[in-house]
């Protein structure tokens, strides 16, 4: 009998699944469920791009690219980066092309983090982070954000957490599950902390193009010094509705990027063909589309916002990407406790906010990426579950 706890990478064991995907497969097994619990879009990537990709395979352009990626689509990333945020990257040096952001994150966590150092890690936030970073070796180290705080990470705690082992700084905003941003000064205040150690900065931009307010959005490695310690990641999925064709990217100094494309090298060797054709036209001409989708979101927002309140759920604002995050403490259960209630007697489907870390609890993540249609039936009952409390 093969005993396959014993041969299973400690690594490995320690990791715990997706707290998103167990509500998502719940209430897929409902035939009348609506389910707000996934962060993807429910645009169908624009027809140019899809075309792009069909042409591309009608070509029979279905080889091998280099392991950085296509040439044009990595001087398409780097004419973003100086259009958007006035940073000059090397296309050949300097830019590598995943599969999703998810695998530059990757990348460069197990390019950089040795057997026990510190990541610090802003929660609530993404739930890939501090799995990926376990799986590397490294320490997570959570540093929790506060709704009075507007959820974004202070100088402060972020001073306090910095240890001689401190190796990287996830910096994830505009933020999931939050929808928090963090404003130049904001991030100024950040980079003064960080400007006289050796901590790297990973910066999270896969929400950069969904922001609401009138200042916008800033790239940490755009201030002052702080290019040389950031890798940049970034991808396709939200921005341009691509989530399914898996395209993303990682941008930072020449001397990290060669040996975090070693690590893409060998795993997965060049992102889908297909896709990075797709990726070329999304750049050329896809930003009519972004602000098409983020003023739908942007209403959406506005939408949801004024229901939860209106149910006497207190619901900080959020500014970017595309969730809301509101407490659910008025109720007296804990954010599992009520995402399974609600799931199971109207069969709506959110996130707990415990699945972003230990203080998202008293929280749950609703994304707004769904049609206005499914909303209002979600908020009607997510109303009548709060009134059967």
């Amino acid at each position: 009998m093969v005993d396959y706890e014993q041969l299973l990478s400690d690594r490995v064991k320690i990791v715990k699944p997706s707290g998103i995907r167990r509500f998502f497969d719940a209430a897929a097994a409902m035939p009348d469920a609506i389910s707000l619990g996934v962060g993807e879009p429910d645009f169908e990537t624009p027809w140019q791009i899809r075309r792009a990709g069909i042409q591309s395979l009608e070509k029979g352009q279905t080889f091998y690219t280099s392991n950085w990626g296509l040439a044009e689509l990595r001087s398409q990333i780097a004419g973003l980066a100086r259009r958007k945020y006035q940073l000059c990257y090397d296309a050949d040096k300097e830019i590598l092309v995943t599969v999703g952001g998810s695998e530059a994150i990757d990348n460069a966590i197990r390019a950089l983090v040795n057997p026990g150092d510190e990541v610090l890690i802003p929660e609530p936030s993404f739930v890939c982070y501090t799995p990926l970073t376990q799986m590397a070796g490294g320490t997570p180290v959570p540093l929790p954000t506060l709704a009075k705080d507007q959820f974004k990470l202070t100088p402060d705690r972020l001073r306090a957490a910095i240890t001689p082992r401190t190796k990287l700084l996830i910096l994830p905003y505009p933020n999931n599950p939050t929808g928090a941003i963090m404003t130049r000064d904001e991030l100024e205040a950040v980079a003064a902390v960080l400007r006289d150690t050796n901590i790297i900065v990973i910066s999270d931009e896969i929400y950069c193009s969904l922001t609401y307010g009138a200042a916008p959005h800033v790239c940490f490695a755009e201030l002052d010094g702080m290019r040389e310690r950031t890798i940049v990641v970034d991808g396709f999925s939200k921005s341009y509705a691509m989530t399914g064709w898996r395209l993303g990217w990682a941008m930072g100094p020449k001397e990290l990027m060669r040996h975090i494309c070693k690590i893409h090298q060998f795993g997965i060797m060049s992102a889908p063909t297909t896709a990075q054709f797709a990726g070329i036209e999304a750049i050329r001409t896809g930003e009519d589309d972004i602000e098409r989708m983020r003023t739908q979101y942007d209403i959406r927002r506005r939408y949801l916002l004024g229901e939860l309140r209106s149910m006497g759920l207190t619901c900080f604002e959020p500014q970017g990407a595309f969730y809301a995050f509101p407490s659910i403490a008025s109720t007296g259960l804990s954010s599992e406790a009520f995402c399974e209630r609600l799931l199971h007697e109207q069969q709506v489907a959110v996130v707990p906010g415990s699945a972003f870390g230990k203080s998202g609890d008293g929280h749950v993540r609703i994304s707004y990426s769904y049609s206005m249609n499914h909303l209002r039936e979600a908020c009607f009952r997510m109303r009548k579950f709060l009134q059967s409390l």
